[in-house]
């Protein structure tokens, strides 16, 4: 799958989350929100497969902790 367009400007900030994580030797790490890893299925295969191919396990906050998307 190719990489969605904009993703590297829209994505900047999870991509260096996970940047500095591999480079920290860390072996997970935790979003606030799931929509951080994409607003298209595109988004989110290409976020899921960053994050596997840093060696990286994923942590999503707790529903009651976020803000209401209505």
């Amino acid at each position: 799958m190719k990489t969605p367009p904009g993703y590297e400007k829209k994505f900047a900030d999870f991509i260096k989350l996970c940047s500095e994580a591999k480079a920290k030797a860390a072996t997970q790490v935790t979003v606030a929100y799931p929509w951080v890893l994409g607003d298209t299925y595109e988004e989110l295969v290409e976020s899921l497969s960053r994050l596997a191919d840093a060696g990286l396990l994923l942590n999503i906050a707790a529903r009651k902790d976020w803000p209401s998307q209505n």
